[in-house]
C-alpha cells in the first residue's frame, strides 16, 4: 500500500517555529519529484517547496523562501519541512506529495497524504 502521513502541525504564534515531518511506504522517494503543498480555506492549492526528479534542484514559493527548508531522507523514505518566522497568512492544512515533476505536484500528485494543520495565530 502506498501512502504518505504527514506529522508535526499545530498552533504557533507569529514568529515561532514547526517542523513538519512526512513518512512514506509503498514507493521509493528517489522516483518522483518530492515536496510540499498547503491549502487553506477556500483556496486553491499551493506549492511551497518541491525537489525536482529531473535534476535535484530545489524550488521555494516566494513567500517562504528564506524561512522555510526542505530536507530529505531517502534511505529511510521520509521528508521534513522545517518552518521559521511563521506568519498568519502561513495558515493552511500543508501536504507532502509525490509527483512525476514539480508542477505536478499539486495539479496531479502520484502520492500525497491526509494533511496536517498549521495555524499561526497570536
Amino acid at each position: 500500500q502506498e501512502q504518505m502521513v504527514e506529522s508535526g502541525g499545530g498552533l504557533v504564534q507569529p514568529g515561532g517555529s514547526l517542523r513538519l515531518s512526512c513518512a512514506g511506504s509503498g514507493f521509493r522517494f528517489d522516483d518522483y519529484s518530492i515536496g510540499w503543498f498547503r491549502q487553506a480555506p477556500g483556496k486553491q492549492r499551493e506549492a511551497v517547496v518541491c525537489i525536482s526528479s529531473a535534476d535535484r534542484l530545489t524550488y521555494y514559493e516566494d513567500s517562504v523562501k528564506g524561512r522555510f527548508s526542505i530536507w530529505v531522507d531517502a534511505a529511510k523514505n521520509s521528508l521534513g519541512l522545517r518552518m521559521q518566522d511563521l506568519k498568519p497568512e502561513d495558515t493552511a492544512v500543508y501536504y507532502c506529495a509525490a509527483a512525476l515533476s514539480c508542477p505536478r505536484l499539486t495539479a496531479d500528485p502520484t502520492y500525497w497524504g491526509q494533511g496536517t494543520q498549521v495555524t499561526v495565530s497570536a
